[in-house]
């Protein structure tokens, strides 16, 4: 993916829209608790310039405080999960991969907070695996 270019993404109901523009780094499967249990399941999270980050529709945007260090941000009126922050001057938005409009070009480097999967399922591929 090119420096410049411009993606969009949104909510399944389309009440909350995004556009990310820049360049989107590789996605990272994270199976901690807290993706886990917002998710339902191991969550796909790619990181994208916060500067190049956009709401273009925000109603029913909520934000809940996830921990010390970091809030989530999700849909009201579908429950769709949409992307993090980190509350330090972190240039970086974590992006909910499902959310984009548009998955193309994109590639996955690993999974992090292997320590925390759940028992429930294995690893079916060969990516790098972190325990954090």
């Amino acid at each position: 993916m090119g420096e410049t270019e411009t993606r969009d993404g949104g909510c399944w109901c389309g009440t909350v829209r995004y556009r990310v523009t820049g360049k989107l780094g590789p996605v990272s499967f994270c199976h901690c608790s807290q993706c886990v249990r917002t998710h339902g399941h191991a969550a796909a999270y790619v990181p994208g310039p916060r500067a190049g980050f956009e709401l273009l529709s925000r109603k029913g945007l909520k934000w809940h405080r996830c921990s010390d260090i970091a809030q989530r941000a999700f849909c009201s009126e579908c429950g769709s999960r949409l992307f993090w922050l980190a509350d330090k001057d972190d240039p970086v938005i974590e992006i909910a991969v499902g959310s984009l409009d548009c998955h193309d070009g994109l590639v996955s480097d690993g999974h992090i907070f292997v320590r925390d999967k759940p028992t429930y399922y294995e690893i079916g591929d060969d990516l790098p695996q972190r325990e954090r």
